[in-house]
């Protein structure tokens, strides 16, 4: 606030010296330069008198007609545009902005501060009442900010605002060009490298999206940065590289229980579960109410096989809410990851029960989908094939979209069934409901989804139709991707390994960096024991990529074992199955690998934990073969163990 006459002496000079260096290119009289001075230099005492008194009418309208006069005296002075548009915007006296700028644009077309004002106010204008997009304003507006970059193509500031314009008129090529015109002119500029990345990230290039925000951190690392770095690496579900950024933003905002919260949620997803678990202890402690936090405890010590303690967890998010859905949903989990399935059922029932209505909103159809969906796995867990059926189901009718990928959920239920005549039947009703949908306007994602159901159904005639369709209207290079890696994991699994390697060649001619064809094609090489070096070495790649993925990591205590490496194999089949939990083929190759080390009795234990996972969801894809095989392989462990225990 300015509220002595020294203060306001101090308000005068150093607002006369800023407009003086503003100016002092324009040559003027003696008087009238003295006047605009004097014109600046009261307008700005005067506006900061109106926001220090709450915008009291009397100073406003003393400081916009000082400005004005200012601006009269000398129509070149920068500084006065910029503060008394300012304070057009503050007061909104958006009109009188528009009408100014105007006149002076009457005067000199040329005056490029008129024209940066009457750019600013129509971007102002361009939001309606009701939050609708003013095509008008925003035509105006974009219109008067080109001629200023025409005229001025060193102004970043106007470059930024123009990028933003042309981000919300839909025009992404002309947005990239002026974000990047910023950075040119000003290559620290932080609004144009977030502004670039905002826009990639609308366009699914995160990658680029990524590189902007940390070029921008990189410069100038603050908080807000470092928070939209951190939702970018979210967006790839690089989670460790969120959390890394997000415990910088922390060191700037230490007292932040939102951003404490966020970075808890990385370094859990990102399996970092002692540094996740203690700081949700430590919110929890600090909001003893908050029933999410104890349910990320519940959660974490569930993931690390802690039963006891995510049932004491959950036990105190019960205390808070006992009804609570989230809480009794995780109680569900819980019980599952126990084997407890008819506990499990029992409870996730009256959960569907409960929440049972005529009529569900967009959301709760979503929810109600999910809850019905697990019921309907935990039913074919317990091999009641029919109840699984008639539940996916329900599923289906409250989520037409997804029904699809509910379909493939049936036909799996079907096979565990083994009732070949009902998967048929599905399958060919899946296609046929799909193809209607499509009706003539096919497109990628359907065929794939296409694809899809006949690969569940085994008929790879279907299947590779499918997919030629689908590569023939692949517009994208993700598209095509997609496309070579699915069809590469057919021809894998009708065992043409050439075939299949040339597919997943051409997405890695794409992205070199693609982890799941690095490690889908590694691991195929080593099952068949074809450039074991070459695909051991694509396997590490994809854990670079992915370090915490458990499928990769099963992928390489693979490639070690094929190499007689069992140690290093052990290691990572351990730390697999810890990160993927049930899973027959993990559980088999660990088996291999202890049978191979002499310890007969945790490779019998390995593969009877394989035998148990190929009766759960997590074996619905099996072969009878498989499982025949694993069988084999057991009763000759317990037959050498029987042996050596008679010696």
């Amino acid at each position: 606030m300015i509220r002595s006459a020294k203060a306001l002496l101090l308000a005068l000079t150093l607002g006369c010296f800023a407009y003086a260096q503003e100016t002092a290119s324009t040559p003027k009289t003696p008087d009238s330069k003295a006047a605009a001075y004097y014109n600046f230099a009261m307008g700005r005492v005067y506006a900061e008198l109106a926001q220090a008194y709450g915008n009291k009418p009397e100073y406003l309208t003393k400081a916009i007609q000082h400005y004005q006069e200012a601006l009269k005296l000398d129509p070149s002075a920068s500084i006065a545009f910029e503060e008394l548009t300012d304070l057009y915007i503050q007061t909104n006296h958006l009109r009188d902005a528009v009408t100014q700028a105007e006149d002076l644009l009457k005067q000199n077309p040329d005056n490029v501060d008129a024209r940066r004002m009457l750019g600013r106010i129509y971007m102002r204008m361009i939001s309606t009442a009701d939050n609708r997009i003013n095509e008008d304003y925003l035509k105006k507006s974009i219109e008067q900010l080109q001629k200023v970059t025409e005229k001025a193509p060193k102004d970043a500031e106007s470059w930024v605002a123009l990028g933003r314009l042309y981000r919300v008129s839909n025009n992404s090529v002309d947005a990239e060009k002026a974000y990047n015109k910023a950075v040119e002119a000003d290559p620290d500029n932080e609004e144009a490298l977030t502004g670039l990345a905002g826009l990639y990230s609308d366009l699914g290039d995160n990658k680029r999206a990524i590189e902007k925000l940390k070029a921008a951190t990189d410069r100038n690392p603050n908080e807000r940065t470092l928070i939209a770095l951190g939702q970018a690496y979210e967006q790839v579900h690089d989670y460790k590289s969120a959390a890394e950024v997000l415990q910088k933003a922390m060191e700037m905002q230490p007292d932040n229980p939102r951003l404490q919260k966020g970075l808890a949620n990385d370094l859990m997803l990102s399996d970092q579960m002692e540094e996740a678990l203690a700081l949700f202890q430590k919110l929890g402690a600090e909001e003893p109410t908050d029933i999410q936090l104890k349910l990320r405890v519940a959660e974490i010590y569930r993931v690390k096989h802690d039963y006891a303690m995510a049932a004491e967890a959950l036990k105190k998010a019960k205390a808070i809410n006992p009804q609570d859905m989230e809480v009794r949903y995780e109680e569900v989990r819980l019980l599952e990851a126990q084997s407890k399935y008819t506990e499990a059922i029992t409870l996730l029932k009256s959960l569907v029960d409960e929440t049972n209505k005529a009529k569900y909103s967009a959301g709760e159809s979503a929810a109600r989908a999910t809850l019905l969906e697990e019921l309907a796995s935990l039913y074919r867990s317990t091999n009641q094939y029919t109840e699984a059926v008639d539940t996916y189901r329900k599923a289906a009718a409250l989520s037409k979209e997804d029904s699809p990928s509910i379909s493939l959920q049936i036909i799996d239920t079907y096979r565990a069934a083994k009732n070949t005549a009902a998967l048929n039947k599905e399958v060919d009703a899946a296609a046929a409901d799909l193809r209607t949908r499509m009706g003539s306007k096919a497109d990628t994602a359907n065929l794939l989804m296409l694809a899809s159901i006949y690969e569940k159904g085994k008929n790879y005639t279907k299947e590779t139709e499918a997919l030629d369709e689908a590569e023939k209207v692949a517009g994208s290079a993700k598209d095509k991707m997609s496309v070579y890696f699915m069809r590469g994991a057919m021809l894998e699994r009708q065992k043409k390994v050439d075939l299949a390697e040339a597919q997943f060649r051409k997405v890695l001619a794409i992205d070199p960096e693609h982890a799941g064809a690095l490690n889908y094609l590694g691991y195929m090489l080593v099952d068949h024991g074809m450039k074991v070096d070459e695909a051991t070495q694509m396997i590490k790649k994809a854990l670079e990529i992915e370090p915490d993925n458990g499928a990769y990591l099963d992928s390489l205590g693979w490639a070690y074992y094929q190499q007689g490496k069992f140690d290093e194999a052990e290691g990572l089949l351990v730390k697999a199955i810890d990160k993927i939990g049930q899973d027959p083929t993990v559980h088999d190759h660990l088996a291999d690998v202890y049978f191979k080390l002499g310890k007969i009795k945790e490779a019998i234990t390995q593969w009877q934990a394989s035998l148990k996972d190929f009766h759960s969801p997590a074996g619905a894809d099996s072969e009878p073969e498989d499982v025949a095989k694993v069988t084999r392989k057991l009763d000759a462990a317990r037959v050498k163990l029987a042996k050596e225990n008679g010696k």
